[in-house]
């Protein structure tokens, strides 16, 4: 047996209290320690997960075959035996019935003497074991001394524990970043708040189909929440852990989509200087969201129906296919019926998509959440910009809740943040909104300027004057008599016009004298 050297280095002893050093260097160093003052050529970490002994991290000779060598617990170890037992072994491979032969197979310096201890918790319970491998002959290197091997044994528990905490601050900190995106998510997307019952039937239906995995085909306007719907379908399903990754079909050129979504390898193209990983590979296990998924050129979307036929894909430049475990969920605005007719997208893929169709209603078609909404973002936008708390008066929740929002959810972020910054007091009135939220499009702003109660100065210009010259009550009249003449004095056609109840409407001309005679 050669002499060990048996001074313990300045820098490892300190590296022991070192809360800070990260654990794939604290691992490291800990085995290049063990390794040099046993005077051996190997080393190796493991840890208990689940059913399964893992190596953290590998030292010496051949080391990168061992680093990440996974063993069943249902078979015998020399690592299993001593993080079952706690205790100390020695053993020798091919001798001792513990040792797991298949792991020297892959090896061509074969290992002649193993001496293994437990890493241990302050509490005493045993999470994993550290392993000192002589590879000469007879296993000479390795200092067997009884009292040497007890020192080194309180070494490794101090070493033992300091390496759990230097993991469990690593798993930690993963956690808080973890915890940092969700939140950072959750401030990015808009709410999905709703009480009216056309969203409380999208919502049990996205819930029922979480529950499963098939395509979702989310259909509905721009600026309804598509894409937060996809997600929410996603975090509700069992692959709520796995990756969510997103691909707007018509935000890239269609020559580069194809290489997003299927990736590529170095050499395929003038500029692959390296292999790339497509977002099918990147949300293996997960869920793919592809949004407006019309406007996906037709030889792509051939691509795209194997990949629901047979889940493989074949980066560009590859000549082998990959297999990849994703839930498709895709969204347009697009009338795909037309689409088809007019040969722009593949029936046999919308068959495949729409699986699960999921249709979101507009924002004029659950006006009861509108005030909801409102509230939602002034409070959100409000806290992020430090301004003060804002309210609505009656009457600006009434023309909002009447007005037809054609960019929906997105328009109402928007005009949140425009009155957060225009607002002078502390509630928002009618003077405060947007001149365009006055009247609900350009036809009714055209024939409303000029219908009864307007004043107009020169009766040869025929282009309406500014808002200003109106009071609210005569500019909301000549709304209101625009409609009806339109309808021809229909009120239950002017009340769908405007997107309010025949009821509401009613009492609108009730309050402005309004009346047929």
């Amino acid at each position: 047996m050669e002499s060990a050297d048996q001074n313990l280095p300045l820098s490892f002893i300190s590296m022991l209290f070192d809360k800070l050093v990260p654990p794939e260097v604290f691992q490291e160093q800990f085995l290049k320690a063990l390794v040099k003052i046993q005077n051996v050529e190997r080393g190796s970490i493991w840890i208990k997960k689940g059913n399964r002994y893992i190596c953290l991290e590998a030292h010496g000779v051949e080391a990168e075959k061992i680093r990440g060598y996974v063993i069943d617990a249902g078979n015998r170890s020399i690592v299993g035996s001593v993080i079952t037992s706690g205790r100390m072994t020695i053993a020798e491979p091919g001798k001792d019935e513990r040792h797991f032969a298949g792991i020297e197979e892959a090896l061509e310096v074969k290992n002649t003497l193993i001496l293994c201890y437990p890493l241990v918790l302050k509490d005493g319970s045993v999470y994993g074991a550290v392993q000192i491998l002589d590879t000469s002959a007879g296993g000479r290197r390795l200092n067997l001394d009884p009292g040497y091997l007890k020192l080194l044994e309180s070494v490794i528990t101090i070493g033992g524990i300091a390496l759990s905490a230097s993991l469990d601050l690593a798993d930690q900190h993963d956690q808080n970043v973890k915890m940092r995106k969700i939140l950072d998510e959750i401030r990015s997307s808009p709410p999905i708040i709703g009480q009216s019952e056309t969203f409380l039937k999208v919502w049990k239906t996205a819930e029922v189909y979480a529950a499963n995995d098939f395509p979702v085909l989310i259909t509905g306007e721009s600026g309804t929440g598509k894409e937060l719907l996809a997600r929410e379908i996603h975090n509700l399903s069992s692959r709520r852990d796995k990756p969510f990754q997103t691909q707007n079909c018509s935000a890239i050129p269609d020559t580069l989509l194809e290489s997003e979504l299927f990736g590529y390898k170095k050499g395929a193209f003038t500029g692959a200087d390296r292999d790339k990983l497509g977002l099918f590979e990147a949300a293996d296990g997960g869920s793919l969201f592809l949004d407006e998924v019309a406007d996906m050129p037709l030889s792509l979307q051939a691509k795209i129906l194997r990949v629901l036929q047979s889940s493989e894909i074949r980066p560009l430049g590859s000549t082998e296919t990959k297999f990849v475990d994703v839930r498709i969920i895709a969204a347009t605005n697009q009338d795909l019926d037309e689409g088809i007719a007019a040969g722009d997208f593949r029936e046999d893929l919308f068959y495949r998509l729409n699986v699960l169709p999921l249709a979101i209603p507009p924002l004029r078609e659950r006006r009861e959440d509108i005030p909801l909404l409102l509230n939602h973002f002034l409070r959100r936008y409000g806290q992020v910009s430090s301004n003060r708390p804002l309210s609505m008066t009656p009457e600006a929740v009434e023309l909002l809740v009447a007005y037809p929002w054609p960019g929906n959810i997105r328009e109402m972020e928007n005009l949140a943040k425009y009155l957060l910054t225009v607002t002078s007091g502390d509630r928002i009135g009618l003077p405060d909104l947007p001149p365009s939220y006055l009247l609900s499009d350009v036809e009714d702003r055209e024939e409303g300027f000029l219908g009864t109660g307007s004043s107009v100065k020169d009766p040869v210009d025929k282009s309406p004057p500014p808002l200003a010259e109106y009071y609210w009550e005569d500019l909301e009249r000549s709304y209101l008599l625009s409609l009806l003449e339109s309808t021809r004095w229909n009120i239950a056609a002017a009340a769908r016009q405007a997107g309010v109840k025949r009821t509401t409407f009613n009492s609108r001309m009730r309050r402005l004298g309004i009346s047929k005679s």
